[in-house]
């Protein structure tokens, strides 16, 4: 079953990167490439958003939440950590339309045993946090 020892890796390492991408949402000064770089955003934006997908440690499928906002209902697959509890963690989900994210008040707890991947993509600035 997922999240049992023998069936998913320690998830130690996951939880310091995402508790670091945390840490950079709350700074305004940023440049670099990949999950660990040292800021978000570059040198001409500033940013205050990584946004993530999730894989699943069972089936290494992209994770996708229900999401309702503004009357609208889907699924996303785009997510903002917000908060790191030794092995579980926080996500709200993100609406992405064309290249924009709108952050939703929609928030998930996973027990991080159960994702075997995370893909951070390009940092943003969403207003409506």
């Amino acid at each position: 079953m997922c999240g049992e020892k023998n069936n998913c890796r320690d998830n130690n390492c996951l939880a310091k990167v995402l508790e670091k991408i945390i840490l950079l949402q709350r700074i305004e000064n940023n440049q670099e490439t990949g999950c660990n770089k040292p800021f978000l955003g570059n040198l001409m934006t500033v940013a205050n958003t990584r946004p993530i997908n999730l894989y699943s440690c069972c089936t290494n499928k992209l994770w996708e939440m229900p999401y309702n906002y503004n009357s609208q209902t889907g699924t996303s697959s785009f997510f903002r950590i917000e908060n790191v509890n030794e092995n579980c963690a926080t996500f709200r989900i993100l609406i992405r339309n064309d290249s924009v994210y709108t952050a939703t008040n929609n928030f998930f707890i996973i027990n991080l045993n159960c994702i075997s991947t995370i893909k951070c993509l390009a940092d943003t600035s969403i207003s409506n946090l």
